[in-house]
């Protein structure tokens, strides 16, 4: 009797440090954001004043630039997600096989994951100004003369190259680990049976790595969706405001502008369509695994 006690007080005390950091951390945070969201603050005024519903009424009447930022966020993400399990999945089938170079191949493509994505954008910008300057200059190449971070649509294109080319270390590794943990004898009796290499990759590899493929293309939906550092970094939203995301778009209006009860409204449409979105593409996935 002693030692249930003991046990139902350990599963009670032993949880509670987490969950009052949590709390305090994210669901107090959330709940004051959504009071928030229904008043007009600039975060400093010692009472926000009670406007109803006009900061969502200006979200989605023009009044802010959420609408943009949000089309910005939906064609990043749909351009990330493609371009990056593409890319991902063709690099780990080549990395997975056995040559000399294997390893230290998978370690060049990891190194930028780990980098700080803000040290990313700055190597970046870098070299679309001053390393493309020298490369005109020694190759005399029409590509290298484009103002890559100047031009509204260029700089759309810079910060999806960028945000490939630093994630892509990471999705490569998800896909190897996939990829090895196919059995090898269905692989063989494949051989065996005349299936050449692209109906291999077709009907025995890709179908056996649909949980992997699952799981990449989630965690990449989530990833490009919450887009910041990298275009704070490379394009501070430029040029013309034409490269904000949704989360930049946010940070703008609540910390730069001084519109917290605004930022506090998009974050909570923001919150409602990614919770939505998600949902669907795990039914999706669910369902075709």
């Amino acid at each position: 009797m002693k030692k249930q006690k003991v046990e139902l007080l350990e599963s009670v005390f032993y949880p509670l440090p987490a969950l009052l950091f949590v709390g305090v951390m994210i669901y107090i945070p959330f709940v004051l954001s959504g009071y928030y969201s229904f008043t007009e603050w600039n975060g400093i005024a010692r009472a926000p004043k009670f406007i109803g519903l006009a900061n969502f009424k200006a979200i989605f009447t023009g009044g802010a630039d959420f609408l943009r930022t949000l089309l910005f966020t939906f064609k990043y993400t749909v351009l990330f997600m493609l371009f990056t399990n593409i890319a991902a999945l063709a690099l780990a089938i080549a990395l997975v096989k056995k040559f000399r170079l294997a390893n230290t191949l998978r370690g060049l493509f990891f190194i930028p994951y780990i980098m700080s994505m803000t040290i990313v954008g700055f190597i970046w910008r870098f070299i679309f100004s001053s390393g493309f300057d020298t490369l005109l200059a020694n190759t005399n190449l029409g590509i290298f003369r484009w103002s890559w971070l100047g031009t509204p649509n260029l700089a759309f294109v810079s910060v999806t190259i960028v945000g490939v080319w630093q994630s892509l270390g990471f999705y490569i590794v998800l896909y190897i680990a996939g990829l090895e943990a196919i059995p090898q004898d269905i692989i063989e009796a494949s051989v065996v049976d005349g299936a050449s290499g692209f109906l291999r990759l077709r009907s025995v590899i890709l179908p056996l790595l649909a949980p992997s493929i699952s799981t990449c293309m989630f965690m990449s939906l989530t990833n490009s969706l919450k887009v910041f550092d990298i275009i704070l970094a490379l394009t501070r939203g430029g040029p013309a405001g034409s490269t904000y995301s949704v989360t930049l778009g946010i940070y703008r209006d609540a910390f730069q502008n001084n519109r917290y009860g605004l930022g506090s409204a998009e974050s909570l449409v923001f919150f409602i369509i990614v919770l939505i979105l998600t949902q669907v593409v795990m039914r999706v996935f669910k369902s075709e695994n």
